[in-house]
Formats: C-alpha cells, sequence, structure tokens
C-alpha cells in the first residue's frame, strides 16, 4: 500500500569550527555511526539519510535550502553533539519548510568515571548544546518536536518514528488531491469548510468532479473485466448465498465492481489520494458506491461521506501513517448509543463505506435495500469491528482555524455486549464497531461536543493519540485530546484558553 522507506529524513549534526579538525572528525564518526544504526532499525518508519555537520551559517543555510528543494525529505532530525551557537542556526531555520525534531541525546550512554577529561567534555556535551539550539527554536516560535533520551533506546526510536509517519504523511498530503464527486451533503455545515485554507495547511487540493465523469467511465467497463474483479471478491471475501446464482443481487456486486474500475481509474487519473461521495448526487450511477468504497479505502484511498472532504483527507493521512502497522484505519460515523447503566457504549457504522482494514473476521458481501437516496439496492461489505484499544479522531473548520479532537476508546465484541441469550444485531446489514469511550460514556461525549467534534470520524486501531498530536502540530492547527483523565468542565476552560492562544498566534 505505502512503503515509508520512499520517505527521506535528513540528519544534521550540529558543532562549530571553534574545536578543530580532530574533533570535528570525531562529530563527523559519531553522526555517521548514529544515523546507520537508526536507519537499519525496523522500527524506524523512513530512511535516515546523514548529512554533513553543521558548522557554520552559509553551511547551514545550504542544508535548509537543499532539503526545502528535495521531494523526497519528509523531514528533518537536528542534534548538537558539540555546542553549535544557535546564531548561526537563525538563516537556515528562517526559510526552512520541512518538519523538524530535535533529537536530544549523547552518543555515549554512561560519564567514564574514571577518564573523563576536558577533552571528553568538550566532545560530549549534548547537554550543553541542545539547550542552546532549543533556545533558538523557542525564541523564533518555531514549530517541532523534542525528543529526549539515549539514542539506543527502544522508546526512544519508537518515538522517533511516530514522528516520521506523522511527517510522511504530511509530505503524502502536499503530493496528493481530493477528489469530490459532487458537492456536500445539503443543510450539512460540519462537512462544509475552507478548501483554499485547507490546502495551505495541509497541502491537499481540494477540487469537484461532476458525478456523471464517473458514470461515463462506469458505462465504459467492459463486463469481462467486472467479472474478473468479481472473481477476486469471491477469494477475499465471504458471499451470502444470494450472491452466488445469477439475479439482481450478483448483478448488483457486478455494478460495484464496474464503480470500482472506473473510480480508481478516475482517482489514478487525477493523482488522488482521496475522494468524497454523497447519495444526493448520483446521476447515471445504478447505486451508491459501497463496496467500491470500502475496497479503495482498504487500498490505501482516503474516503469521506455526504462530500466530507475534510476526512476523506484525515482517512488518507491515517492510511500513510499506520503503513505497515496492525489494527487498520477507516471512516467512521457516530450513529447510536447503549445506556445501560455499566455497560454503556457507543455503536459506529456509516450506510456502507467501512473499510475491511478493521474487521475482526472475514467479511461477508450482502446486498440489501439502502432506505435512502432513491437508487438500487446496493452491495457492500458486513462485519464486526476487531476488539482492543482504538481511537476516534475528527478535523473540523471553526472560521478561524482548524481543529482535531482525538477520542480514545476501547472496541468491544458485539457478542460481549448483547443481553444473555440474545443475538447480536443479526439484522443490521452494515459494517459497524462498538466502542466504549475514555474516560467514560458521559464525560466523553460532553467533552467530543463542547469541543465541536463532528459526527464523522476516523476510526483507528493501528495509531495511537501521538501519532496525531505530531500530524496536527507539523500541520500548524490545534489538538484536542479526551483520554482517561478529561473532564468536561476543565476542558471547557481551556478550549476558551485556546481561543486566546489561536488568536493572538495568526
Amino acid at each position: 500500500m505505502f512503503d515509508l522507506k520512499e520517505f527521506e529524513f535528513w540528519f544534521i549534526a550540529g558543532s562549530q569550527d571553534l574545536y578543530g579538525e580532530e574533533t570535528l572528525k570525531q562529530v563527523a564518526e559519531h553522526a555517521r555511526i548514529m544515523a546507520e544504526e537508526l536507519d537499519k532499525d525496523p522500527v524506524i518508519s523512513g530512511r535516515v539519510v546523514l548529512k554533513p555537520v553543521a558548522k557554520s551559517p552559509e553551511g547551514i543555510r545550504r542544508i535548509f535550502e537543499e532539503a526545502n528543494a528535495s521531494p523526497s525529505c519528509a523531514g528533518i532530525i537536528t542534534w548538537m553533539h558539540t555546542f553549535s551557537p544557535s546564531k548561526m542556526w537563525i538563516g537556515g531555520l528562517a526559510l526552512n519548510k520541512k518538519p523538524i525534531l530535535h533529537l536530544h541525546t549523547q552518543f555515549n550512554r554512561d560519564i567514564p568515571w574514571a577518564h573523563i577529561d576536558m577533552d571528553f567534555m568538550n566532545l560530549n556535551q549534548s547537554a550543553h548544546g541542545d539547550r542552546e539550539h532549543g533556545y533558538i527554536y523557542a525564541r523564533m516560535r518555531l514549530k517541532r518536536k523534542v525528543v529526549a533520551g539515549f539514542w539506543q533506546e527502544e522508546g526512544l526510536r519508537r518515538r522517533i518514528a511516530v514522528w516520521m509517519r506523522a511527517a510522511a504523511a504530511r509530505l503524502d498530503g502536499e503530493r496528493s488531491v481530493v477528489l469530490r464527486l459532487g458537492d456536500n451533503m445539503r443543510e450539512v455545515a460540519v462537512t462544509e469548510g475552507d478548501k483554499v485554507e485547507a490546502q495551505i495547511k495541509f497541502g491537499w487540493q481540494v477540487n469537484t468532479w461532476g458525478i456523471g465523469d464517473l458514470a461515463e467511465r462506469f458505462k465504459a467497463v467492459r463486463d469481462e473485466a467486472a467479472e474478473k474483479l468479481v472473481r477476486e471478491y469471491e477469494a477475499a471475501y465471504d458471499l451470502s448465498p444470494d450472491l452466488r446464482t445469477p439475479g439482481k443481487k450478483r448483478d448488483a456486486v457486478t455494478e460495484q465492481a464496474k464503480i470500482e474500475i472506473a473510480l480508481k481509474a478516475m482517482l489514478d487519473a487525477e493523482h488522488a489520494g482521496a475522494f468524497t461521495t454523497t447519495f444526493q448526487d448520483l446521476h447515471g450511477l445504478p447505486q451508491l458506491p459501497g463496496l467500491a468504497c470500502q475496497r479503495l479505502m482498504e487500498q490505501g484511498y482516503g474516503f469521506g461521506a455526504e462530500g466530507d472532504w475534510k476526512h476523506s483527507m484525515l482517512v488518507r493521512a491515517a492510511k500513510v501513517m499506520a503503513a505497515s502497522l496492525s489494527g487498520g484505519v477507516s471512516f467512521m460515523e457516530d450513529y447510536t448509543y447503549h445506556f445501560e447503566p455499566g455497560r454503556e457504549a457507543a455503536l459506529g457504522a456509516h450506510m456502507l463505506e467501512v473499510c475491511p482494514s478493521i474487521a475482526a473476521a472475514r467479511p461477508r458481501l450482502e446486498v440489501h435495500p439502502l432506505g435512502i437516496g432513491g437508487k438500487a439496492p446496493p452491495a457492500r461489505m458486513v462485519f464486526d469491528a476487531a476488539a482492543g484499544p482504538a481511537l476516534l479522531a475528527t478535523l473540523v473548520d471553526l472560521g478561524d482555524r482548524f481543529r482535531m479532537i482525538v477520542n480514545e476508546i476501547e472496541a468491544i465484541r458485539l457478542e460481549d455486549a448483547a443481553p444473555a441469550g440474545e443475538a447480536a444485531m443479526p439484522k443490521l446489514p452494515v459494517a459497524r464497531a462498538l466502542w466504549r469511550p475514555y474516560p467514560n460514556m458521559r464525560d466523553a461525549a460532553e467533552s467530543w461536543i463542547i469541543a465541536g467534534g463532528a459526527h464523522h470520524s476516523v476510526y483507528t486501531g493501528a495509531l495511537s493519540a501521538e501519532h496525531f498530536r505530531d500530524w496536527a502540530e507539523i500541520n500548524g492547527i490545534e489538538f484536542v485530546l479526551i483520554d482517561r483523565d478529561t473532564k468536561p468542565a476543565r476542558l471547557r476552560d481551556e478550549l476558551r484558553w485556546a481561543e486566546a492562544y489561536w488568536s493572538s498566534s495568526k
């Protein structure tokens, strides 16, 4: 789906000419060893590329100019092996356009108690140099992630890898397009937003194509190509018995295969990484894309229903961040609650479009009436989401800024939540997830609503809140976390304080 090794992260060790040639050779050698070891570690998600030791204003500026011009550089890692006067860095940092991680570490883990001398102190003074370096970021009000600890520790490397995934998602966004088929669902507020500001903030181009463009491609798909794809469905998923024999329901599956083929060709032709549909604009299509949307999400495309381009963007970003991780990523919508005391839970689903990457077991293909949109019964995958830790992330436009809201949750099996002796939703023919939000149902719901969270979200068991926090920081947007410690009254105050911060930071 995605190969994160195509994204480069430039490793820059800082020093200065004052230390002399011998010390600078040791700095360069230590930086080489660190960069090579990090690059070989499977925990590290991107490529670590060593750059020359930064020791002069001219050299530093040149590195940042080259990074800005590089289409494969997704971020920069800086580390001050020695003292590196931070005024040297102003020119380069002022023009930098890449995400930065400030690594605060040192080459040696331990102090050599019996042998330490001034030569050792002059060479190994990251505790000194990184404080000077950190000051200039703070003075210039620059966004960056700070990771401190010994560079060989697995925990530290995992935090670097989290940031790399967020930075890779940012670069992927700059390369991609959101293909909107039709407009937003009529009269809905939260799916609207400022597309120009979105391109400024996230790099995504958000544009509209008529549904007729897709309908024409759909009509041109050959029956043989559709049948070949249906055979792929038969190998990958279970089919309900009524789909295995000729008839209207089998034809509905074939129509979804044609929609998938046509839509994928359209996405690839426009270099689009994400797309939206709406059941209010289906002229020329026999049914709402359901299975086709699920399949394309499974392949890594972002998706948003009812024209929700913001969440199609966010699904795509999460897909990139979750590359090679287990747990899946899907578009999601809050649907209904279970308020039984002590067993409260939320049921998430959508009409059709939930990605099978979050499924607990092999999905089943079924065809049922939709009850909305006025089209033929569409084919879709039906499954339950896997149990375990997960989270919901939403992105809203507040008019003066974007806000991301993340709620940590625990996904639960439907069978475990259903009353004893009752079947778990046998008459609900959609893919679905059931979860208990943190800190509890009441406080989570109140906090989400206080913060203005949308009814659409990204659901993932693959990513942590840190992934989304890093992505929000890189993109310069507000981040709100609802977790085990959240209290609605306190959150309300924090959001009011945030209004002052974001108003003054423009």
